[in-house]
């Protein structure tokens, strides 16, 4: 399928509307599934579908938090909140973020992100070895006494598919791979005042349907005919099962649990900075030109 960039176009101009939305709307205070459901649905007011349910994940948490069906949690006070979002129109997708602090003690750390963002863009064109990208985000992070989160990164965008066919570093890493010509990618650097590397923690509410298994329960069939009419093989939130197959919370968590144990769901538990760091992140979706780039986030 040849592949359509004025579609992706589109979805990238959503997804920085809803970035700015964030900006506009998001403060301390507010419960987390006001804010990621408001989102949610000025994205499809849009006219798009969702690469991924909104994360909204805070201080030392990176990436992967998104709210729970009955979540009461409130965004609190001089938190550093990363909102990662992205518009789909069909199968092409888009990836952007950006971190609100509500306190100036960890501006520094935002700045990195930030700089670190539009410093690795400015390399971008076909034939640039990923490392080199890598190694300049993590000169800018060592310029501003952080450190990068080494075992997150940047990846490539491909149709149906959100993390495909590159890595791109957050500190050289010795990767030499040459970005090509017309690859769309998602430029995402984390910062941390940690030591620079996430492990998973017990928040789950993300999963991926990846195949196809033999399932017990009438509801945990409704849910996998749900989840193949709405979400095909993209991120889903367990939320939005209840919401949309009503369920109830408690059916909902047991048929995602059914269809875990049959090897049918791929989950994306909350990412954590291992010693506790806070940690912020931009991104931005792009597609590679022969001497530089287009942003389309």
């Amino acid at each position: 399928m040849e592949y359509d960039y004025n579609m992706l176009k589109e979805a990238g101009k959503v997804s920085s509307q809803a970035l700015q939305r964030a900006r506009e709307t998001i403060r301390p205070g507010r419960k987390l599934l006001d804010i990621a459901e408001d989102l949610e649905a000025f994205i499809k007011g849009k006219g798009c579908e969702l690469s991924f349910p909104v994360n909204l994940s805070i201080n030392e948490s990176a990436a992967h938090y998104t709210p729970e069906y009955s979540d009461a949690s409130i965004l609190p006070d001089e938190s550093v909140l990363k909102v990662d979002l992205g518009a789909r129109k069909g199968v092409y997708l888009t990836d952007c973020a950006i971190t609100l602090s509500f306190s100036d003690k960890y501006s520094d750390l935002v700045r990195a992100s930030e700089e670190a963002l539009e410093s690795a863009i400015s390399l971008v064109r076909a034939g640039r070895p990923v490392n080199e990208i890598g190694r300049e985000i993590g000169n800018v992070a060592k310029k501003h006494g952080v450190n990068p989160i080494r075992n997150l990164g940047g990846h490539g965008i491909e149709q149906d598919e959100l993390h495909a066919s590159v890595f791109i570093p957050n500190y050289d890493n010795g990767d030499a791979t040459p970005l090509e010509e017309g690859q769309v990618i998602a430029i995402e650097p984390f910062m941390t005042t940690g030591e620079g590397h996430v492990v998973s923690g017990e928040h789950l509410q993300i999963f991926q349907k990846v195949s196809e298994g033999q399932l017990r329960s009438q509801e945990a069939r409704d849910a996998s005919a749900f989840i193949d009419k709405n979400y095909l093989t993209f991120p889903f939130a367990t939320r939005w099962l209840v919401n949309g197959l009503g369920l109830g919370e408690f059916k909902a968590r047991k048929a995602i649990a059914e269809m875990m144990n049959a090897g049918m769901l791929e989950p994306f538990p909350v990412l954590v900075e291992r010693s506790g760091g806070m940690v912020s992140q931009h991104e931005k979706s792009l597609i590679v030109e022969k001497d530089s780039c287009a942003i389309v986030t």
